[in-house]
């Protein structure tokens, strides 16, 4: 079924951010959703500020990249829902190379009158020449102004890019700035930009399974006073063949958790320097279970190395 516009935004108001209680959320959902809005989440402030992010947070790669058809969208509108029920200011990063993901973005948020309750990431990844029509593209989908984030994807032409972010943070078009990668081959060049650049944000791959970070980024990253936003926290799905038929252990109820997936993401977010884990979903289910992670006791580093050691 497809739909235009203004019945898509129709269906996300009637869906998204309602006043009280769980309408809104779809059957199996509503229990999970409203266990998981019990207490706040645990927040991690920025570096240098007052401004706190919830540890859980959602990426938009590969899950909001889908057409104008209402059933394709409404999953994606009670992720939304659901990530915004459960703490204010959640991040919500993007990207321009994620095919539709920013504009089915801004739709999103415009629908359910959400963005000033959404810490909203975004990126540059094209040439510095390139890089004011893609930021004015990317301010057009996602129907706003301002960003609270703006990145460099991936270091592309890091550099001149880098000098422009600084003069769009002086402008006060972005609040803040950052530079991202998703593979271990680019830690050197990260860790060599965060120790001669001045910049607001790292976002990085790390997971349970795949610990490179840890070695230099992550504790660089917090002696330099920069927030971590962490991307693959499931190393895009693999992490769970490792454990596939395998019975959650009995002391995963010891850390609040009963499902692997918040296993792993508390494992990614009781680390210090983590400032918020993005996880990209399209399944309320699996949304609930995100935020899930975000409460109760986090592991300490016996049970950190528990975890790992289920994977070593």
């Amino acid at each position: 079924m497809s739909c235009d516009r203004r019945t898509f935004l129709g269906l996300a108001a009637a869906l998204a951010l309602p006043a009280t209680g769980a309408a809104g959320i779809g059957g199996a959902h509503a229990a999970t959703a409203a266990a998981a809005t019990v207490a706040a989440p645990l927040r991690r402030t920025i570096p240098g500020t007052t401004e706190a992010l919830p540890v859980i947070g959602m990426g938009t790669s590969g899950t909001f990249d889908v057409g104008k058809a209402a059933d394709e969208r409404a999953p994606l509108v009670e992720v939304l829902s659901l990530l915004l029920r459960d703490a204010n200011n959640a991040v919500v990063d993007t990207a321009p190379s994620y095919g539709n993901s920013e504009a089915v973005t801004g739709d999103l948020i415009e629908a359910a009158h959400a963005r000033r309750h959404v810490f909203l990431a975004t990126k540059i990844s094209t040439s510095h020449t390139n890089a004011p029509a893609q930021f004015a593209r990317s301010l057009a989908d996602l129907r706003t102004d301002t960003v609270d984030l703006l990145q460099v994807h991936n270091l592309v032409d890091w550099r001149e890019n880098l000098r422009w972010l600084r003069q769009l943070k002086e402008q006060r078009k972005v609040r803040y700035i950052g530079i991202t990668h998703y593979r271990d081959e680019a830690h050197d060049q990260l860790a060599q930009i965060l120790r001669s650049e001045k910049v607001d944000f790292l976002q990085v791959n790390y997971s349970a399974g795949d610990r490179n970070a840890e070695n230099v980024l992550l504790p660089l990253a917090r002696d330099r006073g920069v927030a971590v936003l962490i991307n693959r926290p499931f190393q895009d799905g693999n992490i769970f063949a490792a454990v596939k038929g395998r019975p959650l252990p009995d002391w995963a109820g010891e850390i609040d958790c009963n499902s692997w997936g918040q296993l792993f993401l508390k494992f990614v977010i009781s680390n210090p320097a983590v400032t918020s884990a993005i996880p990209a979903t399209s399944k309320p289910r699996n949304m609930a279970d995100n935020l899930a992670a975000g409460h109760g006791r986090m592991p300490d580093t016996r049970e950190r190395a528990r975890i790992a050691a289920l994977l070593a």
